[in-house]
């Protein structure tokens, strides 16, 4: 804001050969002073939890993921998130201490519950394997089904990838050794791609089975036969629709808009800017033009479109009387 209403600061950056205003046109706002409006928004979309999405439909298949914030004197937080993953739609969030709590998820859960997520109709859940997810999914949850996230199985799994393609090389040096441990790292890539992304269970076993017939995928075997239950609870007809990834890609969002949490100081700060941004997020429709990396499902529709609540010409200010 201060940058465009100034011409000055990031402005320079994105225009370089523009001509820099003189000092008494440039915008002279504190950048406290826009916080302190941020968080005066946060409040009404605090206050808006209860009941904030009902009637807004859900297709019962969600993924839920957090994000570390660093707060003032470096304490650290988690904000915790869930969303729908058919129609994008996200509950309100929270801001708890750890993700290993069950006592930390269970808010995340009574948060959707009271704005608005009927919990009997929910039946399954992608995160990233954190105990205390399920552990609640598990407790009181007992219905829904826990999709682990295969982007944190393929990072536990390259730990692994790198010894086996060195020892596939012992022995050789130099251009040899390279050529070795790329064929050998390009075998077993393709193995366990064939495991994570098979159609069905079956397919699974069989290329699992492969895996452990390579000379030196017995390690990936047993790491990736671990997790191949909780990997797979995408393609059952119950979850039809459940991501087989949780929603990390959210908080690019999050972070583009208000940062990590270092300007928000305080726990209640932190929640409350999470809060306007989950309404903020709701609202906004996405670009119609896909990116090199980035391809949108639902191209110029917000989430509540998706979900058959169109906001119309209401903006997310307007939800918010700002």
């Amino acid at each position: 804001m201060r940058s465009l209403l100034g011409r000055q600061e990031r402005w320079v950056l994105w225009r370089m050969f523009s001509v820099e205003p003189e000092d008494k046109e440039k915008c002279h706002l504190s950048p406290s002073t826009v916080h302190r409006w941020l968080d005066r928004a946060g409040m009404q979309g605090r206050k808006s939890v209860p009941d904030q999405l009902v009637g807004v439909a859900t297709s019962g298949q969600v993924g839920a993921d957090g994000l570390w914030a660093r707060l003032l004197a470096g304490r650290k937080r988690v904000v915790l998130a869930l969303v729908d993953t058919v129609t994008g739609v996200i509950w309100p969030p929270v801001v708890v201490g750890e993700e290993d709590s069950e006592r930390s998820w269970g808010r995340l859960f009574r948060r959707a519950r009271l704005s608005g997520l009927d919990l009997d109709r929910v039946r399954g859940v992608a995160g990233d394997g954190a105990s205390g997810l399920i552990g609640y999914v598990g407790r009181v949850l007992s219905w829904v089904n826990h999709q682990r996230c295969q982007f944190h199985i393929w990072r536990e799994l390259s730990g692994e990838l790198a010894p086996r393609a060195s020892e596939a090389a012992t022995g050789l040096a130099g251009t040899a050794a390279k050529a070795v441990k790329k064929r050998v790292r390009a075998e077993l890539i393709a193995l366990v791609r064939g495991v994570l992304d098979a159609p069905g269970y079956a397919e699974a076993e069989a290329a699992l089975a492969k895996l452990k017939a390579h000379q030196l995928g017995g390690k990936l075997a047993m790491l990736l036969e671990e997790h191949l239950d909780a990997a797979m609870v995408y393609l059952l007809e119950f979850n039809r629709g459940l991501a087989r990834v949780s929603p990390e890609w959210y908080w690019r969002d999050f972070r583009l808009r208000l940062s990590r949490g270092r300007n928000h100081r305080s726990d209640e700060r932190l929640e409350r800017a999470a809060c306007l941004w989950a309404i903020y997020r709701n609202f906004e429709p996405a670009q119609r033009r896909s990116e090199r990396k980035r391809h949108y499902r639902h191209p110029g529709m917000s989430p509540l479109a998706v979900a058959g609540a169109p906001p119309g010409e209401v903006s997310y200010l307007d939800a918010l009387a700002v």
